[in-house]
């Protein structure tokens, strides 16, 4: 995909979300754009519906953890099977209210996405209709893709860390 599909895309984008657009790019062949977040549905139902876009096929959802900025994101990424052409679309949130509106009235396939990006990374989707761990057990407490947990166990023993060049 050349840098010119990104500029069809940001054109389409800019007819009626020209404030929603935080930064755009290409990357790896690989339209991107990242947006506020109020608007995300509404501009993929644009996106949906729009004659020349029509992004009917979401590929992907999950989330993101930046620790350094104490932001979560999601990202979107959306397919066109007619014309072959892709989009990643992303959003951001804090870590301290990670709340963003479900996809699932536009893309049913999301309901599941959306559940495992809850559970990984504790992102609530807001009108989600079963919004529930899919993957860990109920009574965890943390979200385990967070970057905010030690990878080693601290409370180990039988560790020498001198021995791995520490």
């Amino acid at each position: 995909m050349e840098g010119t599909e990104l500029e069809k895309i940001l054109t389409v984008l800019r007819e009626k979300y020209e404030d929603e657009i935080l930064h755009a790019e290409m990357v790896v062949d690989f339209p991107t754009v990242v947006l506020k977040t109020d608007k995300i549905v509404e501009i993929i139902t644009h996106l949906y519906h729009h004659r020349e876009m029509r992004f009917q096929f979401l590929t992907t959802l999950f989330g993101i953890h930046f620790p350094d900025q104490s932001q979560l994101g999601v990202v979107y990424q959306l397919h066109n099977m007619n014309s072959n052409q892709r989009l990643r679309l992303k959003i951001f949130v804090p870590v301290d209210k990670p709340v963003v509106p479900t996809l699932t009235p536009l893309f049913p396939a999301a309901n599941w996405m959306e559940r495992e990006t809850y559970d990984f990374y504790g992102i609530i989707f807001k009108g989600h209709p079963n919004l529930t761990r899919i993957l860990n057990v109920d009574e965890m407490i943390i979200f385990p893709l967070r970057k905010e947990y030690p990878l080693e166990d601290q409370v180990r023993e039988d560790k020498n860390d001198q021995l791995f060049g520490r």
